[in-house]
């Protein structure tokens, strides 16, 4: 169902012309239009009735819209400080960065201005025969201006450590052990945030409506996706989850219940080969939990639909996640997707013009549950009726069969009386 195939419809005329006043349907070919005619063939979604609008759980952009509160125990984050510094936002993480830094080469700075200080280094700094713990070190400057040096392994030459102190030796080691690990936790942190995918699912764009038709004589629930990026997704999956608060047969309610939405991972529909723009369908079966919604029944309903596409980045090898959701009133009941797939003198075509557009299609306003019982009635009926039919002919080839063997019994006692009379 998630095949180019099911886009190959941009090859030839658009199947069904969208329901009007028009008296005679046209055969349009989307794909040899100019874009302003395409554009102008669009048709304009019906309008559905006011409602309240519901809160989002998923924004469109695919940020959950879910605040934690109360929680008491915030030193949990402090445990995991090098997630926690990962998901901070960049102005804080740049502002860590920076202070990590600037607040160890300013503590060893103080501990060497210290050490010259109670050495008497200060004090003889003009005694020649006087052997100080660092050369040329004259206040607090110069003792900052050392330790930024010792930290990042510059050594200008001009201030140097002497070996006649030995307090100053331990600290060399104890500052180049430190910043070491400072260099190597930071620089890991901004690496790690460098690097995540999160932008990569910017690229990963989903139609801005769902559609309900039918397909293959089943009505579908359908939207799009597709990939902006020459680099493709590795291992793409899909899921889809209908968020809807439901109130259980002992009266418990549960509020924004996740129930899942098969979109084909009995079938393995579900892993994509994101090249070109592909149509995720589900199924309103007897397993849906949109089985029983008619269209008059999704005006009035209040629900959320949250699609996730998952996989791989090609370049990097890295997890990415991309989600996006649907409220009710952007679900439209009778509609399917403009094909964005031609043929172009060697190579495909997609026109991302088209990706967001649907043009009205016919649809039954019947929930899929009537649908059923319909079929059902009517193979009923002719399961039984043809059977009647069966003995009727029966009945008449009997009663055929019956007049003509009648007939000949007649007529050959006729033919025998005849002979009778002739003799007599």
């Amino acid at each position: 169902k998630t095949n180019m195939a099911e886009d190959n419809s941009a090859f030839s005329p658009v199947p069904e012309t969208p329901v009007s006043n028009a008296k005679t349907p046209i055969a349009i070919q989307p794909s040899k239009l100019s874009k302003q005619a395409r554009e102008d063939l669009k048709p304009i979604p019906a309008k559905k009735p006011d409602r309240k609008r519901r809160q989002r759980y998923v924004e469109k952009g695919g940020k959950c819209n879910v605040q934690h509160g109360n929680m008491r125990q915030t030193y949990r984050y402090l445990m995991d400080i090098f997630t926690t510094l990962v998901d901070l936002k960049w102005r804080y993480s740049l502002l860590v960065f920076v202070m990590a830094y600037a607040v160890t080469w300013l503590f060893f700075g103080i501990i060497w201005w210290a050490i010259a200080y109670f050495r008497g280094d200060l004090e003889h700094l003009e005694d020649q025969t006087w052997t100080p713990c660092v050369n040329n070190l004259n206040g607090f400057v110069s003792a900052f201006l050392f330790s930024i040096e010792t930290e990042t392994t510059i050594g200008y030459g001009h201030r140097v450590i002497t070996d006649k102190c030995p307090e100053g030796i331990i600290l060399l080691l104890l500052q180049a052990i430190l910043g070491s690990m400072v260099n190597a936790f930071m620089v890991g942190c901004m690496f790690v945030k460098i690097s995540q995918p999160n932008k990569r699912a910017e690229t990963l764009v989903f139609s801005s409506n769902v559609v309900i038709s039918l397909r293959d004589d089943n009505l579908c629930l359908m939207f799009r996706v597709g990939d902006l990026r020459n680099s493709h997704i590795v291992e793409a999956s899909i899921r889809a989850k209908l968020i809807k608060s439901k109130q259980t047969l002992e009266g418990e309610f549960i509020p924004l219940n996740q129930t899942d939405i098969n979109v084909g991972y009995d079938t393995g529909d579900d892993r994509l080969f994101l090249v070109s723009p592909l149509i995720i369908s589900h199924e309103i079966n007897d397993q849906s939990p949109f089985w029983d919604m008619s269209r008059q029944q999704l005006d009035k309903d209040d629900f959320e639909i949250v699609v996730i596409l998952e996989g791989m980045v090609e370049a990097t090898g890295m997890t990415c996640q991309a989600r996006s959701s649907y409220l009710a009133d952007e679900v439209l009941w009778g509609y399917r997707f403009m094909p964005v797939l031609s043929l172009e003198d060697g190579f495909y075509e997609v026109d991302y013009n088209m990706f967001h557009q649907t043009f009205e299609v016919p649809t039954p306003s019947c929930s899929a549950r009537e649908m059923a019982e319909v079929a059902a009635r009517m193979d009923a009926h002719l399961y039984w009726s043809i059977p009647s039919q069966l003995d009727e002919k029966v009945e008449e080839l009997d009663s055929k069969v019956d007049k003509e063997h009648t007939g000949s019994v007649e007529w050959n006692g006729n033919l025998a009386n005849a002979e009778n009379e002739s003799k007599v």
